[in-house]
């Protein structure tokens, strides 16, 4: 039976918005790798898992590198080392004993040639100051001052770069709550967030040290004296270019209530988007927090 002319291209336009709506809900593949942290791994790795999958842009997996001895968290996960070409990004929620030299040369090349986009949040940069690449690739990491340079931002929110050797090496505050400042509003990560944002009670990270090469700041802090801080604002979020491949990096997110905090994991989505594709299409959620006033996110 011949369709009529109008019934066919109807059909024919039905056909391609279908396909067209598929492609648009095509999910950003995620491997969140735990194992080992000198942080509570088995609290924040589920709340990240959730916060992705329920924002419906993300298929996540879990790898866990674990001890001899150690038990796998409540998640389900995919034997580790994972094959990291079934991946769009990787979110490394670890830090302790070197990955195999296998698997660091799939993770290097791959971030190189913009196959594989990287994730790294608090403590997952104190791993592997021995692995040259790792710490091109995250800028900075919780280093003593003789590893490299150190990047904080004066009163008047000028970048300052303090050489190898000279100032302090990392450390942080006590756990409080602190205001976090976009210093780039037009960033597919931060744009649209408030200029400043409450974060709910974290270690505030300073010194941190690296070669700071291809580092883009998108948003500081005031670390606070009174609090075992610096004096100057330190940085909260940034992003690396690694020849193609793009690396978003936030030294927040110490235990599971920093980590629930919407301002963090807002960031932590659209920095796994923007690492995964270039672009961000995730929404600023109206429960993000105020320059006054924290908000939380829930799991259930």
């Amino acid at each position: 039976m011949k369709l009529h002319p109008i019934l066919l291209s109807l059909t024919v336009a039905a056909a391609l918005l279908t396909d067209s709506s598929l492609h648009a809900q095509e999910k950003i593949r995620v491997v969140i790798l735990d194992g080992q942290n000198n942080h509570n791994w088995r609290a924040t790795s589920p709340v990240l898992k959730v916060a992705l999958e329920k924002s419906g842009r993300f298929q996540v997996d879990v790898s866990s590198n674990l001890k001899e001895k150690d038990k796998p968290g409540s998640l389900p996960t995919v034997p580790f080392p994972p094959d990291l070409t079934k991946y769009d990004v990787i979110l490394s929620n670890y830090n302790g004993a070197a990955w195999p030299k296998e698997f660091q040369h799939s993770l290097d090349t791959q971030v190189r040639a913009g196959k594989l986009g990287l994730v790294v949040f608090h403590a997952a940069n104190n791993a592997f100051s021995a692995w040259p690449e790792f710490n091109q690739m995250i800028g900075m990491g919780w280093r003593n001052n003789k590893f490299g340079d150190r990047l904080y931002f004066d009163a008047d929110a000028k970048p300052v770069r303090e050489p190898k050797g000279k100032g302090l090496g990392a450390g942080e505050t006590g756990m409080h709550a602190f205001k976090v400042i976009v210093r780039d509003k037009e960033h597919p990560v931060t744009k649209g967030m408030p200029v400043e944002w409450m974060h709910t009670p974290d270690q505030l990270v300073h010194g941190l040290r690296g070669p700071i090469e291809n580092v883009h700041v998108l948003a500081t802090a005031y670390s606070d004296k009174a609090k075992r801080g610096t004096g100057e604002h330190e940085l909260m979020l940034w992003t690396v270019a690694y020849g193609k491949g793009r690396i978003f990096h936030s030294p927040m997110g110490h235990d599971v209530g920093s980590v629930r905090c919407i301002g963090f994991l807002t960031s932590i989505l659209r920095g796994t988007e923007w690492a995964a594709t270039g672009t961000v299409t995730l929404p600023i959620p109206d429960s993000f927090p105020s320059p006054e006033k924290t908000s939380s996110f829930s799991e259930k």
